[in-house]
């Protein structure tokens, strides 16, 4: 069923134009989720390794371990949970975007949603199996829908979704406190053959053992299906109450952010850190999207007081502006520096200078990301996936 629709009340956005702080928080969230996935991508057994227990966070009982422990702990699921965040204001936008102009709704949103799922499913399978677009796309159909109905009955939907999140997160840490965590750290729960598909396999070998597998690899978003949903929803509620507005009432809003979100994620999250192995999902899955609302007050609060765009916060609103592109780009890049297929460096180095240069080459690809975008947007006013998108779709 499709409606028209009517600009909802309380959206504060100047017709026609973008709110700025929005491309920076896109570009630093996309940023942000490669300072987790790098560590995915030089671990033994890559993807695969993961889930087996390889890459574990090393604790603070050496210089280099502490530094992994921080970089890792102050990224993992905390942008992840602000990019959805993000999406489902997206969403949002693209709702009042058709509501003024007078058409249906989701109307050719449907087709937009649908065609995130295919590019999901293809950067699935060739390039990396932790996608987030699959997830992405389901969710956004069904937000899709509840934005046609009663304000009531979206709050509804989110608290729902995040109490029975909750409730399956603390079931599955309380079955693993029960089972023992006996994957956590170490490299000793990784096949050999898997170690040795991604250092020195070939590619089509790889896009096999990913298809092959499919079920495991895809089993995250299945399992926060719930979290995704009150996130996409916080985001939509979050921008019709004004919180990435210029103004003072945004301002004000995400002062509050920024105290309640890292108020209360990084003691949780520290909690979650006391109890690891077995906090491990209340940590990336309950405390971190409370950090990822912290960070987004955070990175308002402080782009509410840059009187000058330097060259940093142009890279991030050129990656915000093409952050699909990005998005896939970082990745590719990651698999043809780390696995076999590329310079196999995940392999070659292994823990000789780690994490030094797991860290080095997040900042390079970032580096790569920031200048190629802004030079691109230079000549064309969308990303290379977007325009790709834009022109299938015939908008």
């Amino acid at each position: 069923m499709t409606e028209t629709l009517s600009t909802p009340a309380g959206t504060r956005r100047p017709p026609g134009g973008r709110l700025a702080l929005l491309d920076v928080l896109r570009g630093t969230a996309v940023l942000g989720t490669l300072m987790t996935n790098v560590w995915v991508f030089t671990a033994p057994g890559a993807e695969w390794g993961i889930l087996a227990g390889s890459g574990g966070v090393p604790g603070f009982t050496s210089l280099s371990g502490g530094a992994e422990s921080l970089f890792r702990l102050a990224a993992d699921g905390k942008f992840l949970s602000m990019l959805t965040i993000l999406f489902g204001v997206g969403i949002a936008i693209q709702f009042d975007s058709a509501a003024r102009r007078g058409l249906p709704w989701p109307g050719t949103y449907r087709g937009r949603a649908l065609f995130l799922l295919a590019e999901g499913t293809v950067h699935f399978v060739l390039v990396f199996a932790w996608d987030v677009l699959m997830g992405y796309a389901v969710t956004a159909l069904l937000v899709a829908w509840l934005l046609t109905r009663s304000a009531r009955a979206r709050n509804r939907a989110m608290w729902w979704a995040g109490g029975l999140h909750l409730l399956l997160m603390a079931g599955l840490t309380a079955a693993l406190v029960a089972l023992g965590n006996e994957g956590g750290g170490g490299d000793g729960g990784v096949p050999r053959e898997v170690v040795a598909l991604y250092a020195h396999g070939g590619y089509t070998d790889q896009i096999a053992f990913r298809l092959e597998n499919a079920v495991a690899l895809r089993m995250e978003p299945v399992l926060t299906f719930g979290l995704l949903l009150f996130l996409f929803l916080l985001g939509v509620r979050l921008y019709r109450a004004g919180a990435f507005g210029a103004d003072a009432a945004g301002r004000r809003i995400r002062a509050r952010m920024l105290g309640w979100g890292l108020g209360l994620g990084v003691p949780l999250t520290a909690l979650s850190v006391l109890a690891s192995p077995d906090g491990f999902l209340l940590g990336r899955y309950c405390a971190a999207p409370l950090v990822a609302v912290g960070y987004i007050g955070l990175i308002g609060t402080v782009v509410d007081r840059v009187r000058r765009e330097g060259w940093f916060m142009k890279g991030l609103t050129a990656v915000g502006r093409t952050a699909l592109s990005a998005y896939v780009l970082q990745n590719v890049l990651c698999v043809l520096v780390s696995y076999g297929i590329g310079l196999g460096l995940a392999a070659r180095l292994g823990d000789s200078g780690r994490p030094w240069w797991v860290m080095g080459l997040w900042a390079a690809v970032c580096t790569v990301l920031m200048a190629g975008s802004a030079l691109w947007l230079r000549r064309f006013s969308k990303g290379p996936l977007e325009s790709v998108q834009s022109r299938i779709l015939r908008r």
